[in-house]
Order: structure tokens, then sequence, then C-alpha cells
């Protein structure tokens, strides 16, 4: 179990995306032990969520604690079941050679990526339960805690395949010395184009100079980050509740009825009113 720990510290501190790293085209992972590590990130996260429901209620409500540490982890989770496929796709369409599984290992870096922040979180989540009883204020907090993680976690995503566009496009090995007189005269006869030197990246979010992405494959991904985007929002309204409202009882999912945006908006109106 520590060893899938120290995999996901590799991804955090950009051991594991570096372009020497990357060489063959694929992030090398231990993708069962990370994903586990990701469900136990996610849990953590839906822990110091359901605080709110022990502490802001007439008597603790320890099923929602229960449920909102079950729910974090299955809301990514059943997003990806939905996104997946428009993702490899769309990875296919801008010409990508990377294989279907190169792209599940990348989505589940950007997940470690993603659930890590989301659960150093935690404890700014358990401190306004403790300190507040305004339940419209904690949805907007958690909406803001999933926002900032989710953006993070995306734009380690889009820089991944940015720098794995690069080792796909790198120039091949230099001639052997027997061939140097060649390439000399070449270079001489200003015929020759030395590729310039790409600095390899010392952090996970470290964008590389000289090296962007095409303007169709930006368009094209990043359609795909707001696609899983809205996606993870709504679905997070159909698992609702995670906070659970002190006005209403218990529940392991509300009825089906408006959608997030809608409520969200409510929720704002709600707490400035």
């Amino acid at each position: 179990m520590l060893r899938w720990f120290k995999a996901v510290d590799r991804i955090l501190r950009g051991e594991a995306t570096r372009l020497s790293t990357i060489r063959e085209g694929t992030i090398r992972i231990p993708t069962p032990g990370v994903t586990l590590v990701i469900v136990v990130l996610g849990m953590i996260y839906g822990f110091f969520m359901g605080w709110f429901a022990l502490l802001n209620r007439a008597e603790p409500e320890y099923w929602q604690l229960f449920a909102s540490t079950v729910k974090v982890p299955a809301l990514f989770f059943l997003t990806l079941v939905v996104t997946f496929p428009s993702l490899y796709v769309f990875n296919a369409l801008v010409g990508s050679r990377l294989a279907l599984g190169s792209v599940f290992r990348l989505i589940i870096a950007a997940f470690a990526v993603t659930l890590a922040v989301l659960a150093s979180f935690g404890p700014i989540t358990a401190f306004f339960s403790i300190s507040t009883e305004n339940y419209s204020f904690m949805v907007l907090l958690n909406v803001l805690l999933f926002a900032v993680a989710g953006l993070l976690g995306l734009g380690f995503l889009l820089q991944t395949l940015h720098r794995l566009s690069i080792v796909g496009t790198e120039a091949p090995p230099p001639p052997p010395a027997g061939n140097a007189d060649a390439g000399n005269a070449a270079g001489e006869g200003g015929h020759g184009h030395e590729k310039p030197d790409v600095r390899d990246p010392e952090g996970a979010l470290d964008q590389i100079e000289g090296q962007v992405l095409g303007p169709h494959v930006r368009s094209v991904f990043r359609c795909w980050v707001v696609i899983f985007a809205l996606v993870g929002a709504q679905m997070s309204w159909v698992l609702r509740p995670f906070i659970g409202d002190p006005a209403q009882p218990f529940e392991w999912f509300r009825q089906r009825q408006s959608n997030f945006f809608e409520a969200l908006w409510h929720t704002i109106v709600s707490l400035f009113t």
C-alpha cells in the first residue's frame, strides 16, 4: 500500500510525467494500486464532508457520514464511465497515437491529482462544518473546493497530453559518429536544422517552453474538459445528498428534479437573501 501512495506522490511531484520518463509514449504507474489510493482519497474527503450532518442536526446523522464517504469516489468513477468513450474518440480525432490503455492510465493519473488536492481540502471542510450552521454556505464551499481540485486535475491532464505529443514527434537519435562529417556539412551549407533542446519540466503542471499543442488539439481537448465538468456536475446532482440538509430527513438519494445549475443558482440566492 505504501508503494502505491509513493506512486501518487511521484505523479504530484511531476516525476512520473517528465519527458525523460515518458519516452515510450505512455505513463508508467501501477494502475490498480493508484486506483485504490484514489478511492481512499475520495473517501477521506467524503468523510470530512459528512461532518456537517453530524454536527448540525438535533441528533447526529451517521448514515449521511457513511453515504458521503462512499459517494465521493463513486462520483468520479461514474463520471469517468460516462465520459471516457468521448475522450478516447477525441484523442484519436486529433491524431494521437495513444492506445486505449495509455489513455486510461492518463485519466487515472489526472484523478490522482484531483483527489489528492480534494483530500487535502478535507480539514477545511471539517473546520467550516464545525464553525457554521449555514447549509447554503457549505454547499457553495464544497462546490468551490471541487472546482479547484477539478481544474488542477484537468490542467494536469492537458499538460501531460502536451508532453506525450512532444515525445511522439521528437526527432530520431543523432547519427553515429561515422556520419558526423555529413551532418556538419549539411549544417555548414545552411540546410541543416538543429532541433532546440526541450527543458524537462520540474513540476506536473509546468509548461514546456517553445512547444505548444496545435490550436485544433487544444480546442478539442478543451471541449472534452467542458463535457467532463458538465457531466460531473450533473452526476453530483443525481447522487445527492452529499452534505445533508438539516431541514430534511436522511435519504440515500433525493427524487429527480431540476438540475445542478438551477439548484446552484437557488443556493446562491438563498445565501444572500
